[in-house]
């Protein structure tokens, strides 16, 4: 078992971009005009960005050069081609169709496989893809083990699949009702928890058993495997690289977002080895993103990528990338704050509905805790609870997860070990406080993914 933690950064600073501090009148006006959602704050108005991980990672001085070989070619550049090849080698896909990012994959991949009335598992709901199989007709069914809704459960591996619910959706529905399973590496909403490798093969069997496809949504794989490589045995002498590749290897198709692990600012693929699948997806690519070898890619970001595959399996990489995270989660919780244990992988989540105990779930205590940290830190988080969620298509009532939570997402290779002193120190900051933060309800709520754009205000 590997004991030691060292999380110090693999890599050298060559450029810098100045941020200031705000002063609180100004914080204060800049979240009531963004009405109290940190989505609508602008960038300059934010201290330390932990929004997202999204996106916003620094690109390497390899990655940089990629872009000046970009071949912009509308058919046939030969970024798609090292793209292709990289998919390959690191993730064992065949076959790989570009797109802009992980929601253009997530939809081509809806609409390919699901038919109106179909059920589909996975372990936990990530927002976008959720709304994309229930726009192509289906119904999330939420199959994780129940210690991934308990915030305070230590389960090593709290995105494991629970197949007594697996197996009582396919006694229920039948196995044609499922055009497939989704299965999240590092399941974002759980808290960035990760999922095993004995799960993951025994889903294999399963899926093999009924007909059923396995799908992967691969965004924060990698991840995944640092936690595999230091809590599952067998895999203590394993290298990211090749537990990555094991993963990968037990799906039949995948999703990625590659502003995540690959670490860059946009970019994306649907993976799968079936050679009919793959010219179903190409066919319908160039309908939605664009032709077939860019997929909404300019060449430049597709050589990015590929390079960013490379270097987001390297175990240097990995350990400093999950040590902050833990690093951060580690000093929060020495300060006796409520986080969702174990620490995941890329964010650090408070437990708004312990900080907030006098705010009612329907008053939103997580977009108002978010939203407080940001007035007396200039930190910028985000909500994962009930308005992540969202409102029950059928019914039009509220989603109430058991999770009301405020995300501290790292970026990766942008900040600093001090950075994540401030940030520890704002949430204490703000915890002194916690009895000033208010409740807060609706002035707009968008009709899909309403956490991006609604607008909220106090309650008295």
């Amino acid at each position: 078992m590997v004991t030691t933690l060292s999380w110090a950064e693999p890599y050298k600073i060559k450029m810098v971009e100045l941020i200031k501090m705000t002063s609180r009148e100004d914080r204060l006006r800049a979240i009531r005009e963004a009405g109290y959602n940190t989505f609508l704050l602008r960038s300059e108005d934010v201290y330390i960005d932990l929004l997202t991980d999204s996106g916003v990672g620094a690109m390497s001085d390899r990655q940089w050069a990629g872009i000046m070989m970009g071949d912009e070619a509308y058919a046939g550049s030969r970024n798609f081609y090292h793209l292709r090849d990289t998919v390959e080698e690191y993730y064992s896909y065949k076959y790989t169709v570009p797109c802009h990012q992980g929601r253009g994959a997530e939809n081509i991949l809806s609409q390919l496989l699901i038919s109106p009335g179909d059920y589909v598992p996975g372990n936990m709901y990530f927002t976008t893809t959720r709304l994309h199989q229930e726009l192509a007709g289906a119904t999330f069914v939420d199959v994780i083990i129940d210690e991934a809704h308990d915030a305070e459960s230590e389960h090593p591996f709290k995105g494991n699949v629970d197949f007594d619910k697996l197996d009582a959706l396919l006694d229920e529905v039948g196995a044609e009702k499922i055009p497939y399973i989704c299965i999240a590496t590092c399941v974002n909403m759980a808290g960035g928890q990760p999922i095993s490798l004995e799960n993951l093969k025994r889903l294999r069997r399963w899926c093999d058993e009924h007909g059923i496809m396995f799908v992967h949504d691969m965004t924060r794989v990698a991840e995944n495997a640092y936690f595999i490589q230091r809590r599952e045995n067998g895999y203590q002498n394993k290298t990211i690289r090749e537990i990555v590749y094991e993963i990968c290897a037990l799906s039949d198709a995948a999703t990625m977002s590659s502003k995540k692990d690959a670490m860059v600012n946009i970019g994306g693929f649907l993976a799968m080895n079936d050679a009919r699948f793959y010219e179903r997806a190409c066919a319908l690519v160039v309908v939605y993103e664009g032709l077939h070898t860019y997929g909404g890619m300019a060449g430049r970001d597709m050589e990015a990528l590929a390079i960013g595959i490379t270097e987001s399996v390297q175990d240097d990489h990995i350990h400093a990338r999950v040590g902050q995270v833990l690093y951060l989660g580690r000093k929060i919780r020495a300060a006796d704050i409520p986080i969702v244990n174990p620490i995941g992988g890329h964010a650090v989540f408070l437990n708004a509905t312990k900080m907030l105990p006098h705010i009612p779930q329907e008053h939103f205590p997580a977009q108002a805790l978010s939203a407080a940290l940001y007035v007396e830190s200039g930190v910028r988080s985000m909500e994962r609870g009930i308005v992540s969620a969202g409102r029950d298509k059928a019914t039009g009532k509220n989603h109430r997860p058991k999770l009301e939570l405020v995300r501290l997402t790292i970026p990766r290779r942008v900040y600093t070990q001090a950075h994540m002193d401030v940030t520890a120190n704002a949430v204490e900051e703000v915890v002194k406080r916690r009895d000033e933060i208010k409740g807060l309800r609706f002035t707009y709520e968008p009709e899909m993914l309403r956490f991006f754009q609604a607008r909220f205000e106090q309650i008295d």
